[in-house]
Formats: structure tokens, sequence, C-alpha cells
């Protein structure tokens, strides 16, 4: 039989951990030709999610727990479960029951039929508010504009990978601000898309802070596109062009009118935005620099404190 290894990331899912447990191994039991290992990659969390995830790795030895350090976040804690899992495919899925467990079936069918990577797109759910879906329709708008890697509107983390991408990224892909969702994109291979309905939270809240969703969209920019660079440079130049043809402008005047035209406020107005240009062309500059100031560093992409079942 072939081996499917279902990829949880976790953190902070102490109230319904137990609950998509249960739906998940419902599901995988089913299977057929296949059998199956689950594979929790948890973040280090303030509440028992620790306790919950031992206790069920103790009823069950295809359940594996990758008990990280610290707070890696989610594509670091996506990454573990990829170094770690033995399948033949490979399922990533949130844990919080919002990605539904009863589609993996369907994405181990497009699997057999031969697709590399199967990836899911998130069908309009009446349950997502109006800050959410406007935020991630301008994300993807922003990110296909500015990146040469197209990335498919409402795409999600839920995607199953055959062993052969997998070990791609155990192998070769290793840099450290990982944007999966982008990378699974960039690798190539034969791929397909199965629309789903998102599933409400069944008990928690989303650990998706603004910041951290902010944070998310910037580290998908820097990886995959250096048009944000290119888009400063061209500024700069354009208006550097203006401030020749001022400048010239400015001592025809003055030769013409012998003084020099009043325009104080127009002053302050030029200084003040070419000032802020400057600041913003720096911190994006700064942003790349950061991006490469963690691959020098080469610090490991996670640590894990324990592992279960392995």
């Amino acid at each position: 039989m072939k081996l499917l290894s279902v990829v949880c990331p976790v953190y902070k899912e102490a109230e319904v951990i137990g609950d998509f447990y249960a739906a998940v191994v419902a599901v995988l039991n089913g299977l057929r030709g296949y059998d199956y290992e689950i594979v929790f990659a948890a973040d280090r969390s303030p509440d028992r999610t620790h306790e919950i995830l031992n206790e069920i790795a103790a009823t069950n030895a295809r359940v594996k727990v990758l008990h990280l350090s610290n707070r890696f976040g989610h594509q670091m804690s996506l990454l573990a479960g990829i170094d770690h899992s033995r399948g033949d495919a490979i399922v990533m899925m949130d844990s919080d029951l919002q990605h539904p467990p009863e589609l993996i079936p369907a994405l181990l069918e497009k699997h057999d039929e031969g697709f590399d990577l199967v990836l899911t797109l998130r069908e309009p759910s009446r349950d997502s508010g109006i800050f959410k879906t406007w935020s991630s329709t301008l994300f993807y708008r922003v990110i296909n504009l500015l990146s040469d890697i197209p990335i498919a509107p409402n795409a999600a983390d839920y995607r199953l990978m055959s062993k052969k991408v997998a070990d791609v990224f155990r192998t070769q892909i290793r840099e450290r601000n990982q944007f999966i969702r982008g990378l699974v994109g960039w690798v190539g291979f034969s791929s397909c898309y199965v629309p789903f309905e998102v599933h409400g939270r069944a008990a928690g809240k989303s650990k998706y802070s603004v910041r951290r969703l902010l944070h998310f969209a910037v580290d998908g920019v820097v990886s995959f596109s250096k048009k944000p660079l290119q888009i400063f440079l061209v500024l700069g130049l354009l208006i550097a062009g203006l401030a020749l043809l001022h400048a010239a402008y400015t001592v025809m005047q003055y030769f013409l009118r012998a003084a020099m035209p009043s325009g104080w406020a127009t002053l302050s107005v030029i200084v003040s935005f070419l000032g802020g240009m400057q600041l913003a062309g720096i911190g994006v500059l700064g942003l790349y620099i950061g991006a490469i100031f963690d691959e020098v560093k080469g610090r490991p992409h996670y640590v894990i404190a324990e592992k279960i079942n392995f």
C-alpha cells in the first residue's frame, strides 16, 4: 500500500484539535490503497495543545508529533512537517477544521491521475467577513502584479504534493523566509486545482492578526519579486528628470526677469515629496537587505524540542 502523510501545523488549538483529529481519522480509515500517518507540527502554545496532542499520540502510533521549541510560524511548521514525513503523497491542511477533511479522497484521486501537485482554491463563503474578503483580494492582486510567478486568487495552504516535490523542499529549497504558497508554483511539475468551501471555525480564533497578515504579504512580495526595487529606480529617474527641467526653467526665469520668482510653498512641497520618496525607497531596500541578513545568519528554520512516535 502507498503511504499518505497528513501534515498539520498547530498553534493554540486546544479547543478544536480533538474534534479535528476525529474528523481526519474518520476519513483516512476509509481510504483504499493508502495507509496513513498524521504529522502534527506544533508551535509552542500557551494552552493545553501540547498535552492533548500527547494524549492523542498515545492512542494511535500513526500519529506523530513534532513539538517545536518556540513559535516559528505557520510556514515553518509546514516545512517541519514536510521534512519529517515519509509518505508517497503529502497532504497539508490547517488543524482548525476550516479545511474539510472529506476533500482528501478527491485530492488523492487527482494525484493518482498523475498530478504531482493538487492545489485547492477557496470558494466564497457566507462566513467570510468583508475585511477578510477585501484584504485577500487585494493581496492576490498586488502579488500577481509584482511577481513573475502567478498565484491563483483564493489559493489555500490546503494541498497535496508528491514525494518527488517534497524531496525538492527537503533538499533544495531551504531559504529562510519561505512563502510556500508561491514556491509550489515556482517548482513547476504537473498540477491541478480543486475548489472547496471554507468551513467556519469549530472553536477558537484565527491566529493571523493584521500584523502577521502584513508580514506574510511582505514575505510573499520580497520572496518572488524585485519589482518594488525597479519601481523606485524608475521613480527616481523620473523625478531626477523633472528636477532637471525645473532647474532649467528656474535659470531661464532668472535671466529673463533678473530676479528669482517666488515659490517657497512649491519648494517646500517638492522637498517634502522627495524626502518621503527617499525614505520609502530606503524602507523597500531595507526589506530586501533584511531578507539577505536572514539568509546570511544561517539559523535553522525551526528547532524541535520533542518528537513523539517517530
